[in-house]
């Protein structure tokens, strides 16, 4: 069985929406790199994950987001030929971007469940808020990996359902503090 991991730049106060720039739509866009010191080891999170990534889910507007820069980005580069996974009921196969590894469209929740049952390493999640709390509802979610960031920001998309779930308790893998106040907080989900 494969694990899934989500992973993402959170607020202190919960919110993922918008941390690379303002054309994200979130008045607070680019929270990530605004007013807080460049400490690179609080950066390390995202060399160790990719040693650990065998494949990438997206939801539908994560996908169409990152699908037209991280082709040809050199940040990105090892993720290039990866398979991807994006859970959408309305993107067509024609929407796909070429030249970035092979991609699946799932449709249903079930389709992911039935993708972690089969062979294979971790699958990341990297940003798709919504697409990551459907799935944390659904208790597909086997890992998180949180960079908090020292900011409020009040309003925006969050990570973490306020349906009336069941508890779920998660147990701490992996944590550290960096001078410029960021945390890095790994949890598995306790089943």
């Amino acid at each position: 069985m494969r694990d899934l991991v989500y992973t993402g730049f959170m607020s202190l106060d919960g919110v993922l929406d918008s941390p690379g720039g303002p054309e994200e739509g979130h008045r607070s866009g680019g929270w990530v790199v605004k007013d807080l010191e460049f400490v690179p080891e609080a950066w390390s999170i995202k060399g160790e994950e990719l040693a650990d990534t065998t494949a990438l889910l997206f939801g539908r507007r994560s996908y169409e987001a990152f699908a037209p820069v991280w082709p040809g980005s050199e940040d990105h580069a090892p993720y290039k030929e990866l398979p991807k996974y994006v859970l959408s009921t309305t993107l067509s196969e024609d929407a796909l971007v070429d030249g970035w590894g092979p991609t699946t469209i799932l449709r249903s929740v079930d389709d992911v469940a039935k993708l972690k049952q089969g062979d294979g390493g971790a699958i990341f999640i990297h940003g798709s808020a919504e697409l990551a709390r459907r799935l944390g509802e659904a208790g597909l979610i086997d890992r998180y990996h949180l960079l908090v960031f020292p900011v409020l920001l009040g309003a925006g998309k969050g990570l973490f359902t306020d349906a009336d779930i069941d508890k779920q308790m998660l147990k701490l893998r992996d944590s550290a503090t960096y001078k410029n106040g960021i945390l890095k907080l790994i949890y598995d989900v306790v089943r």
